[in-house]
């Protein structure tokens, strides 16, 4: 038997500009792809209609089309690492594992508990950067220490980006070193235990023309004035150097999207604190929450009487897609005026989001409730109206998800927007006292 490499697909979904990918062919070895559903990740996720799965196998069907016309395939398994690669590893004769860096916590601990397992049996572990342009240690003051506020940060990875940074992997120049074998079969959604929505996932296409036009229309969600790449970007059917390429030409706006997605890569990576259910500001941890159960169930189902927030979270409900600045809009309603704790926020959009990423997310949430970095200030509590009026003032977004307004059917607002501000504002004062 022939030794091979292995290039093991997580947030990665595609065959181009893949660095990983890249250095495993450009090895010379014959490289055998796979990826696995993993069940530390698929048992823990409660609808068994999830998008986000369906999404995957999707894009995991068409890698392995394109594979079948290069004489070679996917193999997919549905299991845990420490149960897969055992298996792997009596099945071919391997000498490398090759895979892309992933942030995470549990995606850390795995990856350091398959690194300990194949070196034990004198196999390699190679892993690269692949998600964004910086990472880690990549982007530091000039003290040496990371960044916490967002400007500065931009500021200094503007700086450094040049051509190198933002270059494709040449990956097609190897696709001969694909291993050759026939087609494995992808394990079915059903045999999984997980159903087909049929749902219509965002097109892969970066239009110029929203990019051209994002700083003017992004803020208004009854129009197509955003990319909708998020969710691309999530699982990496597209690369990040392309889209940076774009930005960098055409808008930056849209370019300062991206490198807030780095920030907060950087932000976990530096202060893993976050990971364990922290305020990024820990003096945050001591705000006494309401959390009142009925009201948070009411925010969820998109009945708070409040139409800009009910759209929003009926959106997301039925289509896994929230527009971003009715994201800021529903989070500051649900810490400030209801004074829910952001973490219960967090965890409903980890359930629900396409797009869900934990650095975005929990960064947007502490974002939302004054305990991230570079936050909004805890006294400043977004007015629902005023939102609507500034971004939806004909109620095109709200009339589309809310069709019940103005009649009986339409509940009466759960808190009154003046009390709620009154109520918040101590509430966070007693928690900060002595900062």
């Amino acid at each position: 038997m022939s030794k091979i490499s292995i290039f093991w697909f997580r947030r990665d979904l595609r065959l181009h500009d893949n660095a990983g990918l890249y250095h495993a062919l450009k090895k010379g070895m014959p490289v055998l792809p796979i990826f696995i559903f993993d069940k530390n990740i698929l048992d823990k996720l409660a609808d068994k209609r999830d998008r986000r799965v369906e999404f995957i196998h999707q894009a995991l069907t068409e890698i392995q089309a394109s594979l079948k016309e290069l004489g070679s395939s996917l193999l997919v398994k549905y299991g845990t690492p420490e149960e897969v690669f055992p298996e792997l590893l009596n099945q071919f004769e391997v000498e490398s594992i090759f895979t892309n860096h992933d942030y995470e916590l549990y995606a850390n601990e795995r990856d350091e508990s398959v690194r300990e397992f194949v070196n034990s049996e004198n196999i390699e572990f190679n892993t690269f950067k692949d998600q964004v342009i910086f990472e880690k240690k990549e982007i530091l003051s000039g003290t040496g220490t990371p960044y916490t506020v967002f400007t500065p940060y931009s500021k200094k990875w503007k700086e450094k980006l040049n051509d190198f940074y933002l270059k494709s992997y040449p990956t097609e120049k190897y696709f001969n070193h694909f291993l050759q074998t026939k087609p494995f079969e992808i394990p079915t959604l059903a045999s999984m235990g997980f159903e087909a929505v049929g749902t219509n996932f965002p097109s892969k296409v970066v239009r110029d023309a929203i990019v051209k036009n994002y700083a003017e229309k992004r803020d208004f969600p009854a129009i197509v004035g955003t990319s909708r790449l998020s969710v691309h970007l999530r699982f990496g059917t597209l690369s990040i150097r392309e889209l940076a390429r774009k930005a960098n030409l055409l808008s930056e706006t849209w370019l300062n999207e991206l490198i807030w997605r780095d920030f907060y890569f950087n932000i976990l990576y530096n202060f893993p604190h976050i990971s364990q259910g922290h305020a990024f500001r820990k003096d945050y941890d001591k705000i006494v929450w309401r959390n009142n159960e009925t009201e948070f169930k009411a925010w969820c189902k998109g009945k708070t009487g409040y139409p800009i927030v009910d759209a929003g979270m009926r959106e997301l409900n039925a289509t896994g897609f929230m527009h971003n600045r009715v994201r800021m809009i529903v989070a500051s309603f649900l810490t400030k005026h209801l004074l829910i704790d952001w973490r219960w926020g967090e965890a409903y959009f980890a359930q629900k989001l396409l797009d869900f990423d934990f650095a975005a997310n929990n960064g947007g949430w502490q974002w939302a409730s004054g305990s991230g970095c570079d936050a909004a200030p805890y006294f400043r509590v977004f007015n629902p109206t005023l939102q609507t009026q500034k971004f939806d003032k004909n109620l095109e977004y709200i009339k589309k998800w809310v069709p019940e307004l103005n009649s009986f059917d339409y509940p009466q607002p759960i808190v009154n927007h003046d009390m709620a501000r009154k109520r918040v504002l101590p509430v966070y004062q007693e928690a900060l006292k002595g900062l």
